[in-house]
């Protein structure tokens, strides 16, 4: 139905039964219940229809048009029945008294919404300013005769004074939305038609009990109610009443400053009529208490305009400074700086806000969304003109930036009859609270078009700075020995230096710059110039090899910058030098320097720098570093029965199949005589250096061909890998000791460094064995650290951790023999009894637990775990003879273990994760792993490893590491665990920062089962 046929329906529905109200009393209670009836189909309708954004003031309108026309209904039943019920008119003035609070709660949301929850202490005093008058008013000629009225029952006497009370409550809460509604709405003024038609019913309601006269009007009021309720609701505009409306200004209109003038002048003109009527004053205490209520309220609205005209003192002089300011800015920084500076003054103390000035920039023939272009034409055409939007809708680079805040205010910068013909500069962006923007919209206006003439100064000036050096670089372009190109999208050459014919033997204008560069070298030339393209960092300096003038092979270094937005140049700037000469005197001096002039290996010198570096390196991403001492056997024999030609050429093989054996990584030198040397780098198990040294001895076992004869070359080798030691000397050493000892051994073999004369290897040779007997005894115990949730201190799950009961030593912590049982191997065993002893505990506990805490367990595992076959047939059988579900375990590995290339190992992981299994990675953090891996790998779960707990407290930098480790982590959709927790300072940061579980000794110390389970029963803390 549309909107004017059901407004003229309702109309002339409410006219009706307005003419069949006044026809006859008997038609009254019906007549009122059937305009209740109407108005609240009305409301029905136009809820339904306009959809208004918040529909509880409009059906609290409803329930208090209900209760009006039932309270009526009940206080006016007849004889016949309030006969029988004789409580019936006192139940209907409870109903008509509880129409009043409803009442005014609805007018109270449509204020609410109105305002949006800002502010506004100007139009409060307004409307308590109106009240008290009419209060004054109300209880001069209606409260105050009720209650002096002796014949009145104390009751009667109540019921009188709660009538008008209640009005002026819902009286108050009118005034104050129609302050509020700024412009004119019509659907609020049909509902205070409405409300103040029933207000002055109440009046005469209660002059009625004195003047019978008018008993009939007073029953009459509630259909103008009812009529102005309904037709509110039916019309479209009743969706602005609870739509937020722009601040309105604390400035007195004419209209309001004669209502508070009234207002003010109630209590003399009261006095004056009093003394004039009656000779007295009944109420003269009450009437002085008004009166400076009145006065007090109109002092403090004064009191509020005066402060509203120093704050636009404030911000005059706020504009006046940053116009100074800008009048000396030298560059957008500098401009930037002065607006946020005025923006603060310009704002009242201590409001949280945001500045962004977002210059206009488009990239050359790089089209812009519509979206982008629709907003940038309403910027062009609003001017200078500031508008209130939502963080969501203004440009995704401003909005990350004033993501704190729901609203923004958006003035364009716009300037008319610029020299490149588009009038906008940039956007000015202003986040903050809204009743705070709303205030700033003015002032933000005129400091944007001081800000817009400041930046088109500075590009202005600097565009003649650019014109004036432009003759003084092409001098130098043109004296240059070295050939500068500029190169289009296409690749081709557009502009070349005179010096591009000395060097490449013509002008390459019109040619593509791939057709004077080297076959062999364009793909690494296509590849360069994409990146340079995508704005990617590329290495400067390249070489690259083209043909010169004379035909010959040259090389040139290549220099590159993106400079295609430039509008002078729009290209690529491509700088060649010719380094042809001291590319080869580099290559040959270094090659001296570095490489064994026999044999063409590195030498002593190359072979220590480039240990040095693997060590570094191990030490970031913690993989195995090996050194292997090389000699030949009886080769002196060689030289003394061959000669010393011989054996150099029986060198040089051996020095061949040496560098054979190994892999690219690794490294094979010459330390001089026989002695060799192979470094070998990024390996995670020292066993793969003893594979090392085991293929370099068959590379050996062939006969080696020496001018037709064949030659046994037969070698000892000894190796030591970092585990043994960290420096450089010290490997040497220990490398040198053991080749010693393979030599004493016999030939052809190797041996691994053992100091037997140091106690540490000794200790470590004992501590091995006797770590093989308790594997196979099962000298091991569990215990378990919970995991707790930090939202609620309740244990999810605990960890596994392993204990190895010494029968001389007592209980030994896992980080004295993990290592050697990662070496002997051992740990495959001794993980197979950890995952299944702490998959039988969890399995006890969960029966035993109710269903809403059942906790998983956590088990650390080893990668030589994965490495053996059939792992995943291993926790699937253990989850199976356990009786628990794969949910009920997790998998701690490693995280060097996320730069491995083992694909075996991740697609375990895989299946595992697909099964229930949850993955996560332990000491997150301290393995140097690049972030990108967590994307690829199935990970569900990184803990943060306790020293980056330990030291965020006292240390910026640590607790910014962990704020970035959690971001991440929600990121990815990663669980995190905080591992470490000490103290209730640890606690309270990690769960302002949003970490979700954690572990440490604050809650407990790791505990044996049994005690597990109790502290699941009653989580206390313990002590260490």
């Amino acid at each position: 139905m549309p909107t004017r046929l059901a407004a003229a329906l309702f109309s002339a529905a409410m006219t009706g039964l307005g003419v069949l109200f006044a026809a006859g009393p008997e038609w009254r209670t019906p007549v009122r219940l059937a305009a209740a009836v109407c108005a609240i189909l009305a409301l029905a309708w136009g809820i339904r229809r306009h959809r208004p954004t918040h529909r509880g003031p409009w059906q609290l309108l409803g329930a208090a048009v209900a209760l009006s026309a039932v309270g009526s209904a009940v206080y006016g039943a007849g004889p016949a029945l309030t006969g029988k019920l004789p409580w019936l008119p006192q139940l209907g003035i409870a109903v008509l008294l509880t129409f009043y609070p409803v009442l005014a709660l609805a007018l109270f949301g449509f204020i609410r919404l109105r305002t949006g929850g800002r502010r506004d202490r100007g139009g409060l005093l307004d409307a308590l300013t109106l009240t008290c008058g009419v209060g004054l008013l109300s209880w001069t000629f209606v409260i105050g005769p009720q209650v002096r009225d002796t014949a009145l029952s104390a009751g009667d006497r109540w019921i009188a004074v709660a009538f008008p009370v209640g009005g002026l409550l819902c009286l108050g809460l009118l005034t104050r939305l129609l302050t509020a509604t700024g412009r004119r709405v019509i659907a609020a003024g049909l509902l205070a038609g409405g409300v103040l038609s029933m207000l002055l019913a109440d009046v005469v309601a209660n002059l009625a009990t004195r003047h019978d006269d008018l008993s009939n009007l007073a029953v009459f009021g509630r259909i103008p109610l009812f009529a102005g309720v309904g037709l509110a609701a039916v019309l479209p505009s009743m969706t602005e009443l609870t739509r937020t409306t722009p601040r309105t200004s604390d400035e007195l209109g004419r209209v309001r400053l004669a209502l508070l003038a009234l207002a003010s002048l109630v209590a003399p003109a009261v006095l004056v009529f009093q003394m004039g009527v009656d000779g007295r004053v009944p109420d003269l205490k009450l009437i002085a208490a008004l009166s400076a209520c009145t006065f007090l309220l109109v002092l403090a609205r004064m009191a509020g305009i005066m402060a509203s005209h120093r704050m636009a003192m404030a911000r005059e002089r706020g504009l006046r400074e940053a116009s100074t300011t800008l009048v000396s800015a030298k560059d957008a920084e500098e401009v930037a700086d002065a607006v946020r500076k005025a923006v603060a003054q310009l704002l009242p103390p201590d409001v949280p806000h945001r500045v962004v000035l977002a210059m206009a920039y488009t990239e050359p023939g790089q089209p812009i969304s519509p979206e982008a272009a629709a907003q940038s034409a309403q910027d062009r055409a609003a001017g200078t003109s500031a508008r209130l939007v939502a963080t969501r809708d203004v440009d995704w680079a401003v909005a990350v930036r004033l993501t704190q805040f729901n609203m923004v205010l958006r003035c364009p910068l716009v300037l008319a009859d610029r020299p490149n013909g588009d009038p906008l500069v940039g956007v000015l962006h202003v986040g903050g609270p809204t009743w705070a923007l709303l205030g700033l919209q003015r002032a933000l206006e005129v400091l944007a078009t001081q800000v817009a003439l400041a930046l088109e100064r500075i590009a202005l000036s600097e565009e003649v700075i650019r014109r004036n050096s432009e003759a003084y670089y092409r001098t130098l372009v043109l004296n240059t020995s070295d050939v500068i190109l500029i190169v289009d999208d296409e690749d081709r050459i557009r502009y070349s230096s005179p010096s591009a014919v000395t060097v490449l033997g013509g002008d390459p204008v019109g040619a593509t710059l791939p057709d004077i560069i080297h076959p062999g070298d364009r793909p690494r030339l296509a590849e360069v110039l994409a990146a340079v393209r995508c704005g990617e960092v590329v290495h400067e300096g390249l070489d690259f090899r083209a043909v010169g003038r004379r035909r010959t092979e040259v090389m040139l270094e290549m220099h590159c910058r993106d400079l295609r937005t430039d509008q002078t140049v729009a290209g690529l700037v491509v700088t060649l030098r010719d380094v042809t000469e001291r590319r080869q005197l580099e290559r040959e001096l270094t090659h001296q320097a570095f490489h064994d002039a026999l044999t063409g290996l590195a030498n002593r010198v190359l072979f220590a720098d480039r240990l040095q570096h693997a060590l570094a390196r191990g030490a970031r991403d913690g993989s195995v570093v090996g050194v292997l001492f090389i000699d030949l056997d009886d080769f002196k024999i060689v030289n003394d029965t061959l000669g010393h030609a011989v054996g150099d050429q029986l060198l040089v093989q051996v020095a061949a199949r040496i560098a054979g054996a190994l892999r690219a990584d690794d490294t094979a030198a010459r330390l001089g005589g026989d002695e060799f040397a192979a470094l070998v780098e990024n390996v995670q198990d020292p066993g793969a250096v003893e594979e090392t040294a085991t293929r370099i001895l068959a590379a050996l076992a062939e006969p080696i061909m020496v001018d037709g004869e064949p030659l046994q070359a037969v070698a000892s080798i000894g190796i030591t890998t970092t585990p043994e030691a960290d420096n450089a000397d010290e490997l040497l050493r220990q490398a040198d000791l053991a080749l010693y000892v393979a030599k004493g051994a016999g030939k052809n073999q190797w041996r691994r460094y053992q100091s037997h004369l140091h106690g540490a290897m000794v200790e470590r040779l004992e501590l091995r064995s006797a770590l093989d007997h308790a594997v196979n005894e099962g000298h091991f115990l569990l215990q378990y650290q919970p995991i707790v949730s930090l939202a609620s201190d309740e244990a999810v799950g605990f960890e596994a951790l392993v204990r190895w009961y010494h029968p001389t030593r007592g209980l030994i912590a896992p980080d004295q023999f993990i290592e050697v049982a990662e070496e002997s191997g051992l740990i495959v065993p001794m993980g197979r009894w950890v995952l299944d002893q702490a998959l039988h505990t969890v399995a006890q506990w969960r029966r035993t637990l109710p269903r809403t805490r059942q906790p998983y367990v956590s088990v650390n595992v080893s990668v030589r775990q994965f490495r053996e076959a059939g792992f995943v047939e291993q926790v699937r059988a253990s989850l199976d003879f356990a009786g628990v579900p794969p949910q009920a375990l997790m998998l701690e590995i490693t995280e060097t273990l996320l730069i491995s290339d083992d694909e075996q190992i991740w697609s375990d992981l895989e299946i595992l994760r697909d099964l229930g299994v949850r993955i996560a990675i332990d000491d997150f953090g301290t393995g140097y792993s690049s972030l990108g891996y967590l994307r690829q790998r199935p990970i569900d779960v990184l803990k943060i490893d306790k020293m980056f707990i330990d030291d965020m407290v006292n240390n910026d930098q640590q607790f910014a590491l962990v704020r970035g480790i959690l971001s991440l982590a929600h990121t990815l959709n990663l669980t995190v665990v905080a591992e470490g927790i000490e103290d209730a300072t640890h606690r309270e940061i990690l769960a302002q920062l949003g970490c979700p579980l954690g572990q440490g000794y604050y809650y407990s110390s790791p505990l044996d089962a049994t005690e597990a389970l109790t502290w699941l029963r009653n989580p206390q803390p313990i002590a260490a």
